[in-house]
C-alpha cells in the first residue's frame, strides 16, 4: 500500500512504465507467446521473488504461469488459484464504490469532505471527494509515520488500528500542499474515502465493496479481512529477514492498511474486476469517464487508476499494490481486451527483480 500505483518497483523492476510514447492500441488474439511469458516469470523468481503467479488475457485466450515456490524450504509450487494481499489495488475497489455513490446522487465528486465527515480533517471544507480519489488533497501519507524496517514493523505487526487513528497520524503533520494544487500518493486519502463510504452507506466499507462489486461479479475469493491476520484458502507465503533469521511475514493485521490496502484476492478475481471496470459495467457512463479523466496536476493518475504508456506506445490502465510479503499488479488496455495480473511473494533476501519488462512487453507489445 505504501508504493505508487503501476510503478510498483517490486513488481515491474526496471520496466519502463510511465515512459512517454505515441499511444497505440494493443493487438489482440493469440499473439502472446506462453514460452516467453514463462521465461520472464522464471527470471522474476530467480532474481528476487519467492514465488510468482501471473494471469494473461489475450483477446479470448487466457492462461496462467507460475514460478518459484509457495514456501521457503518446500518444493510446493505457488497455487495458481492462490489468495494474496493486494495492497493498494484496494484503492481501485474503493474508488469504484465512491463513483457508484456519485452516480446515485449520494455523493458529489466536487463537494467538500466535511459535508459528510465534519471535523475529521483540518482542511475538510477545502478538500473535495475528487481530491481524495486523485491524491490531490495534500494530506500527508500516514504510513510515512509508521516504522518500515523489519524490527520496527514487528512491534506493530499484530496491532489493530482504528481508521481514525490512521487519519490522526496524517493530520498531526503539516499538509504537503494546499488542496488541489499538487499531487502526492497518500494512503490517507483512501482511509478517508473508506470512512466516507461508511458514513454514506451506514455500513463498513468492506460490506459496501462486497454488496456493490464482489457479489455482482461473483468474486468469491476476494474479501476485506478487517483485522484478521490469516489468509484463508490456498496461498503462497511472503518472507523477510528479521534479526538475521528468515521470518514468515504472511500473517499480519491488515487493519493498518484499511481502505488504502487491506484486501485479499486472486489473479482470476482481479482480472474479472479489471475487465468489468474498464468495460464500464460497474459504473454509469459519466462516472466511467471520470474514472480515467486526467488533470495536469495529477499527471497520469485518474480516480483510483493510473495510466502508463509502454515503450512500444501501448497505453495501459490499472494499479499496483504492495504490503509486507506481497506485491501485485493488475493492468489492461482501455478496451480491456488485453490484461495482465501479477502477484509476487517476497523472498527472505530479495535482489533487484528482472524479467518484468520482458513480461510486460510480451503481453502488451
Amino acid at each position: 500500500m505504501g508504493t505508487r500505483g503501476i510503478a510498483l518497483a517490486a513488481v515491474v523492476g526496471t520496466a519502463a512504465l510511465g515512459l512517454g510514447g505515441t499511444a497505440v492500441a494493443a493487438p489482440a488474439g493469440d499473439r502472446v507467446d506462453r514460452a516467453v511469458v514463462q521465461r520472464a516469470v522464471d527470471e522474476m523468481a530467480r532474481t528476487g521473488a519467492q514465488g510468482v503467479q501471473v494471469r494473461v488475457v489475450d483477446g479470448r485466450r487466457e492462461f496462467t504461469a507460475r514460478a518459484g515456490t509457495a514456501e521457503v524450504g518446500s518444493p510446493r509450487p505457488v497455487p495458481l488459484d492462490g489468495r494474496f494481499r493486494v495492497g493498494s489495488i484496494t484503492k481501485t475497489f474503493v474508488s469504484t464504490v465512491v463513483l457508484q455513490l456519485v452516480g446515485e446522487g449520494s455523493v458529489g465528486l466536487d463537494e467538500p469532505v466535511s459535508r459528510h465527515l465534519p471535523g475529521l480533517l483540518p482542511d475538510g471544507d477545502r478538500i473535495t471527494v475528487r481530491n481524495l480519489l486523485q491524491h490531490t488533497s495534500g494530506l500527508s501519507n500516514y504510513t510515512d509515520a509508521l516504522p518500515s524496517d523489519p524490527e520496527g514493523y514487528e512491534a506493530i505487526r499484530y496491532r489493530t488500528w482504528a481508521p481514525a487513528e490512521l487519519v490522526a497520524l496524517s493530520t498531526a503533520r503539516p499538509p504537503d500542499f494546499p488542496p488541489g494544487t499538487g499531487w502526492n500518493y497518500s494512503n490517507t486519502n483512501y482511509v478517508v474515502a473508506g470512512l466516507l463510504v461508511e458514513k454514506v452507506t451506514g455500513r463498513p466499507y468492506g460490506e459496501a465493496v462486497a454488496r456493490r462489486v464482489l457479489r455482482p461479479l461473483g468474486l468469491r475469493h476476494t474479501h476485506v479481512p478487517g483485522a484478521a491476520v490469516a489468509i484463508p484458502g490456498p496461498h503462497a507465503h511472503g518472507y523477510q529477514r528479521l534479526r538475521g533469521e528468515v521470518d514468515d511475514i504472511t500473517r499480519i493485521n491488515p487493519s493498518v492498511a484499511h481502505a488504502a490496502g487491506g484486501m485479499i484476492s486472486t489473479t482470476a478475481d482481479l482480472d474479472r474486476f479489471a475487465e468489468a471496470l474498464l468495460e464500464g459495467r460497474l459504473l454509469r457512463p459519466a462516472q466511467r469517464a471520470e474514472l480515467t479523466k486526467l488533470i495536469p496536476v495529477a499527471g497520469e493518475y485518474g480516480l483510483g487508476v493510473e495510466r502508463s504508456t509502454l515503450p512500444c506506445g501501448v497505453e495501459v490502465w490499472g494499479h499496483g499494490g504492495g504490503i509486507p510479503g506481497y506485491s501485485s499488479l493488475v493492468v489492461g488496455t482501455a478496451d480491456a481486451r488485453t490484461r495482465l495480473t501479477v502477484s509476487l511473494t517476497s523472498a527472505p533476501d530479495p535482489g533487484p527483480i528482472t524479467g518484468a519488462e520482458e513480461l510486460l512487453t510480451e503481453v502488451f507489445c
